[in-house]
């Protein structure tokens, strides 16, 4: 992987996460669970 690469896709990460983050804080101040799928199985978190 060349240095370019590796900085985008660092970037996309980080910008994928402060996303998540973002919907994560929103559905929290809005009472809403927020649900993952791991291994195909649905896991709920009460925020």
């Amino acid at each position: 992987m060349t240095k370019e690469s590796y900085e985008l896709s660092a970037k996309l990460l980080r910008l994928g996460n402060r996303g998540a983050r973002k919907a994560q804080n929103r559905a929290r101040r809005a009472g809403v669970r927020v649900c993952y799928a791991i291994n195909n199985k649905l896991v709920k978190i009460k925020l």
